[in-house]
């Protein structure tokens, strides 16, 4: 489905690489957990392999990081998982199984590749980007949409609130390369 007629948006500074880092840092995440992908390598995964306040944990895939994240909150252990929106969308069972039925402090750091700029994601052309947020509904998973820079904030705050709280969080976001 095309969508045509679009007025011009003037947008805000996009979301900063360094700046989601900082909100990391911020909230004593101590892992990230990843698999590589075309939105978060360049701004955010890479800054995090050369930084040692932080232990990276490659996977083959994201369910795997969904399980390795829980058994490290069982530790007392902070971790983000770092994954495209296509490996949120293959790991469905594992978000809700995991996540959602044992109310596991599961934050997800969810990139949105090939989201459009002068859109919200409820608004994208792209199908999978469109039924994030829904599916996220769906299940009660908490969710927020990270596409500024001034929206760094809430990734610290949503940090918190989920180790806090004991509940999973999505963080569906959209970064440039600094």
């Amino acid at each position: 489905m095309v969508r045509s007629n679009r007025s011009a948006v003037s947008l805000p500074a996009p979301l900063k690489g360094a700046s989601l880092i900082r909100s990391l840092k911020q909230s004593h995440v101590e892992v990230v957990v990843a698999l590589p992908d075309i939105v978060t390598c360049d701004a955010i995964l890479w800054p995090i392999t050369r930084d040692a306040d932080f232990t990276l944990v490659p996977v083959c895939k994201e369910d795997e990081g969904v399980s390795i994240c829980a058994a490290l909150s069982y530790c007392n252990r902070r971790a983000v998982l770092l994954m495209q929106h296509t490996g949120f969308l293959d790991s469905i069972n594992a978000i809700r199984s995991i996540a959602m039925e044992y109310q596991m402090p599961i934050v997800m750091i969810v990139g949105l590749q090939g989201m459009e700029p002068d859109r919200a994601p409820l608004d994208s052309d792209r199908l999978g980007i469109r039924i994030l947020q829904p599916i996220c509904s769906a299940m009660g998973l908490s969710c927020k949409v990270l596409t500024a820079d001034s929206h760094a904030a809430l990734v610290s705050e949503s940090i918190d609130w989920a180790y806090e709280n004991s509940q999973p969080t999505a963080l569906l976001i959209a970064t440039t390369p600094e």
